[in-house]
C-alpha cells in the first residue's frame, strides 16, 4: 500500500518542459467546454489538467509569463505549448509566431 501511495505521489508532479511554443488566438470552445479568449492568459498542452498554472519563459529573451491550461494541443508535431495570444504577447513571440521556451507547474 506505500509503495501505491508513493508511485501516485511520484506520478502526481509532474517535471518541467522545453520545447517549441506557438500561439492561437481562436475563439471557438476549448477542449475544456469554455470559450477561448484571446486576451486571457491561457494555454494548451497535450496532457496536464486543466486548470493548471504554468510558468512559461521564453529561453531567447527570459520574459515569462503565468497561464492556465484549458485546451487540448498542439497538434503540430514539435511542439510542446500553444499559448494564447495575449500570453504571446506577454512574452515577445507574437511577430516570430514561434519560440523556444520552458514550463513549469507553479503553486
Amino acid at each position: 500500500m506505500a509503495a501505491f501511495s508513493l508511485h501516485g505521489s511520484a506520478q502526481a508532479k509532474p517535471t518541467p518542459g522545453c520545447g517549441h511554443a506557438s500561439w492561437y488566438a481562436l475563439t471557438s470552445k476549448t477542449a475544456s467546454g469554455e470559450r477561448m479568449n484571446p486576451a486571457k492568459l491561457t494555454a494548451a498542452h497535450r496532457s496536464l489538467p486543466f486548470g493548471t498554472k504554468l510558468k512559461v519563459t521564453n529561453k531567447r529573451n527570459g520574459k515569462s509569463v503565468v497561464v492556465r491550461i484549458n485546451d487540448r494541443g498542439p497538434f503540430i508535431r514539435g511542439r510542446v505549448i500553444d499559448v494564447s495570444k495575449a500570453a504571446a504577447q506577454n512574452i515577445g513571440m507574437v511577430s516570430s509566431g514561434t519560440a523556444q521556451v520552458c514550463y513549469q507547474i507553479i503553486g
